[in-house]
């Protein structure tokens, strides 16, 4: 059984979960010759606080912190 785990930025829409979902199952399902029901995807979504971009939170970065 193929396990899926995607970590994201929160701010998508569910439509565009919803997509993401349904793109890595067909691709999976292609890729692994598995079926659909035996797909697992685990999305995460995290706060831009909790995300580094190097030594800085991707908050940090959208807000041009330099420090």
């Amino acid at each position: 059984m193929p396990i899926i785990d995607v970590k994201i930025l929160k701010g998508r829409t569910s439509d565009q979960k919803a997509s993401l979902i349904r793109e890595l199952a067909e691709g999976a399902m292609r890729a692994l010759d598995v079926k659909e029901e035996s797909i697992r995807i685990i999305l995460t979504e995290v706060d831009k606080e909790h995300w580094g971009v190097g030594a800085k939170s991707k908050a940090a970065v959208e807000r041009g912190n330099t420090e």
